[in-house]
């Protein structure tokens, strides 16, 4: 039995392990095999070393090449033999970038990178490897994510564990780029407030599916409307935090508060296809929007007022009972006294 598990880090956040997916890195990762004191780390690199950059962006037309480099360093004190492997890349369901597993061929940008099968490096060292790019000249424009590795394996029982570290290419092939979203799945659900003098919230989850040919962080508006105000979200979060590659989709939720439960609310998510990364002049990025309706009755108000009716009913009829009872007395009490006597 084979199983692949990765270890290392990702672009711009702190060193992350994680157990069955390739992890890139951006800044520096570290990888320590099971078993064994191998460390090292992966970054983008010139010809002379580490260069500083968190990612490796490629703008090419296609029928052109270009030759990048990653520096592979070797913390451990002993030589180790690193396997240099190149495939596409894609984003998790949380938005981390990822790759395709080494046993995986690859059919977009990863197909057209070409590395070395492997280098040796001495304990302490750095080795500088190259990575050569080819477009086909037939490339479709926009971009192809891809990712490097430098990985070694361990044998644990009958288990053979990969662990890879690597750097993120944001490959983008020039030509007519499109910026374009599409807003779908949207759900809206009603929450009411306990007290009937406050409002209550609408959570709504969303789709948002990117149908152009370049990166996008979207930015998402959701608006609530009712016959008594309107109510707002905007998302604030990095735009890493809503990076969608093409083909890709992701659902995001929202709460928006203070909308009162007065009949019909209606709710609008708008979503904006932002560019990810480097600005592109020229992009026309056009709003795109989608609605739904929802019911919400006032029960909590409704129920205020039930019961403010029925402490009304209650004191109307404890002042019936009281007059009643004070009349009957007056009766009892005219019957009781004796006719007096000339």
């Amino acid at each position: 039995m084979t199983k692949s598990r990765s270890r290392g880090a990702f672009a711009l956040l702190a060193v992350l392990h994680a157990v069955g997916a390739t992890v890139l890195v951006a800044l520096v990762a570290f990888a320590t095999p099971a078993s064994a004191d191998t460390t090292w780390s992966v970054v983008p690199a010139d010809t002379k070393g580490p260069d500083g950059r968190s990612v490796i962006d490629i703008d090419l037309a296609g029928g052109q090449q270009m030759t990048e480099h990653i520096a592979v360093i070797n913390r451990s004190t002993q030589p180790v033999d690193f396997a240099i492997d190149a495939n596409d890349g894609y984003l998790t369901a949380k938005g981390y970038f990822d790759m395709r597993p080494s046993d995986v061929k690859p059919t977009d940008g990863g197909s057209w990178i070409e590395i070395p099968d492997k280098v040796t490096i001495a304990g302490g060292a750095t080795a500088v490897v190259p990575v050569k790019v080819s477009i086909p000249q037939n490339a479709t424009p926009g971009d192809h994510p891809a990712g490097v590795t430098a990985s070694i394996d361990t044998i644990s029982g009958q288990v053979r564990v990969q662990n890879r570290v690597g750097v993120r290419l944001n490959i983008r092939v020039t030509g007519n780029y499109v910026a374009k979203v599409a807003v779908t799945g949207l759900r809206a659900d009603y929450h009411w407030s306990w007290n009937p003098f406050s409002p209550g919230t609408v959570d709504v989850s969303y789709t948002l599916a990117n149908v152009g040919n370049v990166r996008l962080a979207p930015d998402a508006r959701v608006l609530t409307s009712t016959f008594v105000g309107e109510s707002a979200w905007d998302d604030k979060s990095e735009a890493k935090a809503r990076e969608i590659m093409p083909g890709g989709s992701r659902t995001f939720s929202a709460r928006v508060t203070g909308a009162w439960p007065m009949g019909s609310i209606d709710t609008t998510v708008m979503a904006i296809p932002a560019p990810a990364g480097k600005p592109l002049p020229g992009i026309t990025a056009e709003r795109v929007a989608s609605g739904t309706a929802l019911w919400a009755l006032p029960w909590p108000q409704l129920a205020l007022l039930a019961l403010l009716l029925l402490v009304l009913l209650a004191f109307r009829i404890s002042a019936v009972l009281r007059r009643r009872r004070r009349e009957k007395l007056l009766v009892m009490g005219g019957r009781s006294t004796p006719p007096l006597r000339a």
